[in-house]
């Protein structure tokens, strides 16, 4: 978790609220925010803790901090992620997988799209970032741009050439 605080945006309290609500209530105010915004969300729901790290792995935001609230609850400090510029056609998520792994499935689903095609490759591989440079100019394949969405996980937009 990590120790920067950012002011909130928005204050969501949903104590008295049982799982998946306080998730869900999360998800619809920071759906409505813009890139960057922060939802100070607090909850008693044992179980929000861990839904809100799953959810904002696989969504790209950020749980910035978790405290225990004077009040009662425990507030949840979510920073919005940027919202994808580019519209992937398809998505490969190879968290876990060791280079080149990464390079060697993504290759596999290029040479079966159209040209000027999308993918998004999300890899945590150490390395990545530079192999995948590489590779993309080496093939003729172009790099519309990389987000780093948690500490050493890239996600690439690649476009087939």
């Amino acid at each position: 978790m990590s120790t920067q605080t950012a002011a909130p945006d928005v204050f969501l309290d949903l104590k008295g609220l049982t799982c998946p609500g306080p998730v869900l209530g999360a998800k619809r105010m920071v759906d409505s925010l813009e890139s960057g915004q922060v939802l100070l969300l607090v909850s008693d729901c044992p179980g929000t803790h861990d839904d809100l790290l799953a959810w904002a792995k696989q969504t790209g935001n950020q749980l910035l901090k978790t405290e225990k609230m004077k009040d009662g609850g425990t507030g949840y400090t979510i920073q919005k992620g940027r919202t994808e510029s580019h519209h992937p056609n398809a998505i490969l998520d190879i968290r876990g997988v060791s280079c080149p792994g990464p390079i060697v499935e993504a290759k596999k689903l290029l040479n079966g799209m159209q040209p000027k095609e999308i993918l998004k490759l999300v890899s945590n591989c150490p390395g990545i970032r530079s192999d995948i440079t590489g590779w993309a100019s080496a093939t003729h394949m172009t790099i519309l741009d990389t987000v780093e969405t948690t500490a050493g996980e890239f996600a690439f937009y690649i476009q087939k050439n």
